[in-house]
């Protein structure tokens, strides 16, 4: 297989595509911090994608023939649906399906039957059998968007802007940068995803790895708020309470992908400059493994964003400590080091010029005239009651004699 299942169907099932690979790897490689660095207490608040619910006209059109019988066109076969009503993405029903009543629903597995194809003709891609999760972002915008408005067994051509395909990145070798696609779609079955909590650890291993890797995918792609997405979905099936007994591997595995889940999640927030949910996801990690390199990098630079020099010093130096030869973490560390005696400084100068009242800086200096005048006449005063006392006492002398 070429083209988009390589990238997409394979996230639903199967082995991993090479470039989702390249993205895995770049995101967990050893060192490479440069790509990763760079809710949000709750992030259900970012919007997964472009909620299908913002299109204006042609859905309220569409909305109100949902009362028609099975097999009538959801829309006339000749126009034009503009999904977003920005003229991005467009859909066209070729074969009118079963009726609106038989939509499949977000959560559920849907296979289709796909063939892409770029403005010129050429075919990038021909899958008679394509599943997905609708609405967890496992393939293309352009196609998830779609599948939600079509109905079971229609057929249906959907004209997306790359901004809904594979953007300015394109792919290679055969989809060009800022690449347009029109995708042939026909909806073959939908059906409910399967129970997390009957999963095999094996099963629910694998399942993580998927939505983890499409998230490594869109980070790729420099869209955070899907990789997010993806990261999210990848712990909350990591997360999701189990009817079946996993062995020390397989829970051990699942550990595993949870926490390159969190260091994923975590570059991605920083990403979009989300520090306090970034400072969460390393938590999180450092939780369960108090000396990953990763997370502890991460942290301090969360802290260091945040100019929390002090804290986060001692955390890269614990990193550094971890790895010393590493270039990332000693430039870093150098950097805070600066920042940090440059912050001082401010500080003290700030201080300074807080406590520097004119009126105070002056008083020491008449303090200082009056003592220099006070000590000549106490002196004077003393030597007068000695000359005093003397006299007196030579008189005391002379009456007895």
């Amino acid at each position: 297989m070429s083209g988009l299942v390589s990238q997409d169907s394979v996230l639903c099932g199967g082995t991993s595509p090479e470039p989702a690979a390249v993205g895995a790897a770049q995101l967990d490689g050893a060192e490479d911090f440069e790509v990763l660095e760079e809710d949000e207490d709750d992030l259900s608040e970012l919007p997964p994608l472009e909620d299908v619910g913002r299109a204006r006209g042609p859905l309220r059109e569409d909305a109100q023939s949902s009362e028609r019988g099975p097999g009538e066109a959801a829309e006339d076969p000749q126009e034009w649906l503009d999904v977003l009503g920005s003229g991005l993405l467009k859909k066209k029903t070729l074969v009118p399906g079963q009726g609106v009543e038989s939509r499949p629903r977000k959560g559920q597995d849907v296979t289709v039957r796909l063939r892409a194809t770029l403005e010129d003709g050429s075919v990038v891609e021909e899958n008679p059998s394509l599943t997905f999760t609708l609405g967890d972002c496992d393939v293309l915008q352009a196609l998830d968007l779609c599948v939600q408005l079509m109905e079971m067994g229609e057929t249906a051509l959907i004209m997306s802007d790359a901004k809904y395909c594979y953007g300015v990145q394109g792919r290679s070798p055969d989809i060009p940068p800022n690449a347009a696609l029109t995708l042939e779609v026909e909806l073959l079955e939908a059906q409910d995803a399967p129970d997390l909590e009957l999963l095999s650890g094996k099963e629910k291993i694998g399942l993580a790895n998927r939505k983890r890797e499409r998230g490594n995918f869109y980070y790729q792609q420099a869209d955070y708020v899907l990789a997010i997405n993806s990261y999210d979905i990848a712990l909350k099936v990591i997360s999701s309470s189990s009817k079946v007994d996993f062995t020390p591997d397989e829970e051990a595995e699942l550990l595993d992908v949870k926490v390159k889940c969190l260091n994923n999640l975590a570059a991605s927030q920083l990403k979009l400059d989300h520090y306090e949910a970034a400072l969460k996801s390393c938590n999180l990690v450092l939780e369960h493994q108090p000396e990953n390199i990763k997370a502890l990098f991460r942290k301090g630079k969360v802290l260091a964003q945040q100019g929390e020099y002090r804290e986060a010093i001692p955390i890269l130096k614990a990193a550094l400590k971890l790895e010393p030869s590493n270039k990332t973490i000693h430039a870093e560390l150098s950097k805070l080091v600066k920042k940090h005696a440059d912050q001082k400084t401010v500080e003290t100068e700030m201080y300074r010029k807080m406590l520097g009242n004119p009126r105070a800086s002056s008083a020491p200096v008449k303090c200082k005239d009056k003592l220099t005048w006070s000590i000549p006449w106490k002196w004077l005063f003393g030597a007068t009651a000695i000359a005093l006392g003397g006299v007196a006492l030579s008189v005391v002398i002379a009456a007895r004699n």
